[in-house]
């Protein structure tokens, strides 16, 4: 593996934990102000960011690379308000999807084909991502002034189930 492509993964994982980091403590901050659901939905997404982190790993393990694990960030968001949350993690997915371009972008330029074959999958999942944080913050908007459209809300989001992110993942905790 190109050496440059191995680095940007490297630190890629710890990007993804830190992301787990971070959700979680939305989620703390939902649990704290009593909007279970929007803290069942962040912790969903902690364990999601965790896989994939772990799928990262699994990749540089199989390409016998060694994992170097680096210091994970404390997050150091302060909310003020229901909205603050949601608008830090649509501005967080963006700067994961710019860092998961750039790591794409080594492997074209090294002409690893595999790893964009083994990228693609994210790529995709960043759009996903995107746009789920993009209407969360689209229905605070439109009904978290209202307390039934937020106790609405809220119910919508405890509903999510975990569910395994991608086939990658089964070998992720390898």
């Amino acid at each position: 593996m190109d050496q440059k492509v191995y680095e940007l993964i490297n630190e890629q994982i710890k990007n993804e934990f830190y992301s787990a980091y971070l959700y979680m403590d939305f989620a703390n901050y939902y649990a704290d102000e009593g909007l279970n659901g929007y803290a069942n939905w962040y912790m969903i997404q902690t364990q999601e960011e965790r896989d994939h982190a772990l799928i990262m790993r699994n990749y540089l393990i199989m390409n016998n690379c060694k994992v170097v694990l680096k210091a994970i960030d404390q997050p150091d968001k302060t909310y003020t308000s229901f909205m603050d949350p949601l608008v830090f993690g649509l501005e967080h997915e963006k700067e994961i999807t710019g860092l998961l371009n750039v790591i794409y972008e080594a492997a074209y330029d090294a002409r690893d084909f595999r790893t964009m074959q083994f990228l693609d999958w994210f790529i995709k999942e960043q759009g996903e991502e995107e746009q789920n944080a993009q209407d969360m913050v689209t229905n605070m908007k439109l009904f978290g002034s209202d307390p039934k459209g937020l106790y609405d809300l809220d119910r919508e989001y405890a509903a999510r189930v975990y569910t395994v992110p991608s086939p990658l993942a089964a070998g992720a905790n390898a």
